[in-house]
């Protein structure tokens, strides 16, 4: 278990009485792969002591919503499917309101992706794809790289399921999704659509299941680019913690200002 010191924490302009939802990511404010950012069973007994409602927000492509799940059961938090929104989701999501019948895709990623267009009647096809859809892959190929570019030259859409250059490991940062998406705009000359954060489409989604309004609902998150910059786009307050990515002086010199800066996801629910 990683555990921070909350002796630093900054207040800018946040009233917590009005908060009634917290909208989280995952990976740099409740774990690092397998390590949890601090005792997630008390953590998540004190948010609902609080009576906020919770739903937990994901630019991480690789899982299913039954495997985060499971991995919350391992630390003793026990959510439902409905509170678990990934960009995988939301990637299949987009794809089904332009193709209702589902079709043929090229898919870079994982379980999380495949399972996820699989839900919306799309499937893993290397010929006449309709789009070419991607996420994390830590079975990458030049062969998969190849391919895609190829289909992309040629006309096909371009998905991402999120740009997240890099991803927060216990190991240090590791080349994320968006290291995947940088090299095949590189070699094909197109921008992706994004579906994951900072899209808002993602945040509407989340705001949809909890029944919340954007002034009510507490977005946390340690990425700036995309948590922070989502969540001031639609107008809910923002919370950055320091167990992710981001350093206390970048916090520091984000404009417009956080809302909160804390060293992790526990400082905010015990203030």
């Amino acid at each position: 278990m990683i555990e921070t010191d909350c002796a630093y924490m900054q207040y800018l302009r946040i009233d917590t009485t009005k908060i009634h939802a917290l909208l989280l990511d995952m990976d740099g404010v409740l774990w690092k792969d397998d390590i949890p950012i601090g005792n997630l069973e008390n953590i998540f007994a004190k948010i609902a002591h609080k009576n906020w409602k919770v739903i937990l927000v994901t630019n991480n492509s690789t899982k299913t919503p039954e495997q985060y799940l499971a991995k919350l059961s391992s630390f003793n938090v026990k959510l439902e499917f409905w509170q678990i929104l990934t960009s995988s989701m939301t990637a299949a999501i987009y794809l089904q309101d332009r193709h209702p019948h589902g079709g043929p895709v090229y898919i870079i990623g994982e379980q999380g992706l495949i399972d996820a267009l699989k839900g919306c009647n799309f499937f893993q096809e290397d010929k006449n794809p309709i789009a070419v859809v991607v996420g994390m892959d830590r079975y990458l190929t030049y062969e998969k790289l190849k391919k895609a570019t190829i289909f992309l030259r040629s006309g096909v859409s371009f998905i991402a399921s999120n740009t997240d250059l890099t991803f927060p490991s216990t190991e240090g940062l590791i080349p994320g999704a968006g290291s995947i998406v940088a090299a095949l705009e590189a070699a094909s000359g197109i921008s992706p659509t994004v579906t994951g954060k900072p899209s808002p489409n993602i945040y509407h989604l989340a705001l949809d299941r909890l029944g919340t309004s954007p002034e009510e609902t507490l977005v946390i998150g340690d990425r700036l680019e995309t948590d922070i910059v989502g969540a001031q786009a639609i107008g809910c307050p923002a919370a950055l913690v320091l167990s992710g990515v981001t350093t206390q002086e970048q916090a520091v010199r984000w404009m417009p200002p956080l809302d909160i800066i804390a060293p992790d996801l526990a400082c905010i629910v015990n203030m």
